[in-house]
């Protein structure tokens, strides 16, 4: 009993110190608590007076914005006012200048006006004196008005030719003196610096053998071999006396060729029949072929001309075996290119496309077909068709006049062309056609009045005409010979240029008796 006893003293203790402490605390959170909400209601206080102040000073600041806006619209109504004003003045002052120029043009008007009457009847005054004049005159001369008139335009006419003609020679003089210099010097120096070496050609090649005792294996049995040759190349094969040599005649080069090469070929082989000469002709076609689109090649890079087509190469190459006149075309296209090359580069001209309408302006000699066109315009269309610039293309279908020439690289092409085929020897003339052209530009000069006789000197390149001292005058002499230079231009074709000299002689004749 008495152990419980104290234990329930402890117990109590334990209790009584357990509420005191739980008193002591309980006033310890009180006080922490009534610390905390003081400080939180300053804090609050503190940001509550920081946002008014933030909030006035924004409010201030956009109150100095609004009335900065203000005075600058205040300023720019001022300033319009001020223009207006000024705009105004400036009004009010033409305004008086415009009714001062009404006044200063009415008076003005009012004058001319009085000008005008006056000179109205100073007219009618002169028109009278005129009639006067015209009636006085016409009694004096006994001639009418209109055919005084008719008469001093008759006069003047003939005034005005015979000056004309004087002012023309005079014109003409001097651009002969300084265009024809020009002219020479260019197409000299151009001449000068191509030089080319010029061969003829014919329709025939010798092919030549070491004995005679070949002929006959090439005519073969009966003539089988030479039959089978004939017929595989196109070419008529001429066997005859003549020693150590055979004819090979056609007017294909390309075929003379290949016949030549096939026969070196079988007679150095050996072998000749109908079956073997089929075999090779086939191969040296290919090989031949093979050498044209070769030459082509080779002549494009010789010459400096890229992007050619194929197709153009290969017609290029083709010109080896080809004759215009008996000029070989290869040769003669190659020398017009270089001609036109030089004389562009004389005339501030781009060279490369003048060089390329020179190669390519013969290229419709040597087509494939036989259209019925003429070369220059088959040309023109072939470079057309394999995507030739448009100015190459219309030097090419104009140099023989067949079509209207739209750059300057159509003349020089034209005049190129003339200087590759007036080399002497370049090119082949039949007599009859040599003979035939000197009767017509005699027969041309001889058709107009006043002429007497007509003489073509130089190979045809200069005209002498001799007229009639009593037929025509020494200022019409000049006149005729244009008019010849014209017509023969116009109707004859030649190479190169003709002069044409027209000869005034008076001679007096007498006899002592």
């Amino acid at each position: 009993m008495e152990y419980i006893g104290i234990i329930v003293a402890a117990v109590a203790s334990l209790i009584v110190g357990a509420v005191a402490t739980l008193v002591v605390t309980r006033r310890n959170a009180k006080s922490r608590a009534n610390t905390i909400i003081e400080k939180a209601q300053l804090e609050a206080e503190v940001l509550k007076n920081n946002e008014v102040i933030k909030g006035k000073e924004e409010g201030l600041a956009i109150k100095s914005e609004a009335e900065k806006q203000a005075n600058a619209r205040l300023s720019k109504v001022q300033s319009s006012e001020a223009k207006l004003k000024q705009r105004e003045l400036q009004l009010n002052q033409l305004q008086g200048e415009l009714a001062r120029k009404k006044n200063e043009t009415d008076s003005l008007k009012i004058t001319l006006d009085n000008q005008l009457n006056v000179l109205e009847d100073r007219k009618k005054e002169v028109d009278k004196m005129e009639r006067s004049v015209r009636d006085t005159l016409e009694h004096v001369s006994g001639l009418s008005a209109e055919e005084a008139k008719e008469k001093l335009v008759e006069s003047l006419k003939d005034e005005a030719k015979t000056a004309a003609a004087s002012y023309i020679n005079d014109i003409m003089d001097d651009a002969k003196m300084t265009a024809t210099k020009e002219a020479k010097r260019i197409i000299v120096e151009t001449i000068q610096r191509v030089a080319t070496e010029t061969a003829i050609e014919n329709a025939v090649t010798v092919f030549h053998i070491e004995n005679d005792e070949i002929k006959g294996r090439i005519i073969g049995r009966e003539g089988r071999n030479i039959r089978a040759l004939e017929a595989a190349t196109g070419i008529e094969i001429i066997v005859d006396d003549t020693p150590e040599a055979i004819v090979l005649s056609g007017f294909d080069p390309v075929r003379r060729e290949i016949a030549r090469l096939a026969l070196h070929q079988l007679v150095s082989d050996g072998r000749i029949h109908p079956a073997r000469i089929e075999e090779v002709v086939a191969k040296v076609r290919k090989q031949v072929e093979e050498e044209i689109i070769e030459t082509g090649k080779r002549t494009a890079i010789d010459l400096g001309i890229h992007g050619l087509h194929p197709e153009l190469i290969r017609l290029i190459g083709k010109m080896k075996y080809r004759s215009s006149y008996g000029q070989n075309l290869l040769q003669h296209s190659r020398e017009t290119a270089n001609l036109c090359a030089t004389m562009a580069s004389e005339l501030g001209l781009n060279p490369k496309k003048a060089r390329r309408a020179g190669l390519l302006h013969d290229i419709g000699k040597v087509p494939d077909d036989e259209p019925e066109l003429p070369h220059a315009l088959l040309g023109m269309k072939l470079a057309e068709q394999y995507k030739e610039k448009p100015d190459i293309c219309n030097a090419i279908g104009a140099h023989h006049d067949e079509l209207e020439a739209s750059s300057m690289y159509a003349p020089i092409v034209q005049v190129c062309d003339a200087i590759s085929g007036a080399r002497p020897g370049a090119r082949r003339e039949i007599v009859e056609a040599y003979i035939k052209r000197l009767n017509d530009l005699e027969r041309l000069a001889l058709s107009y009045p006043g002429v007497v006789k007509t003489y073509a000197i130089q190979a045809g390149r200069e005209l002498r005409v001799i007229v009639g001292a009593d037929k025509i005058s020494d200022e019409e002499t000049e006149k005729l010979s244009n008019e010849i230079a014209q017509k023969i231009q116009d109707e004859l074709t030649y190479p190169g240029q003709v002069r044409i000299t027209v000869i005034r002689e008076t001679r007096a004749v007498s006899y002592a008796k």
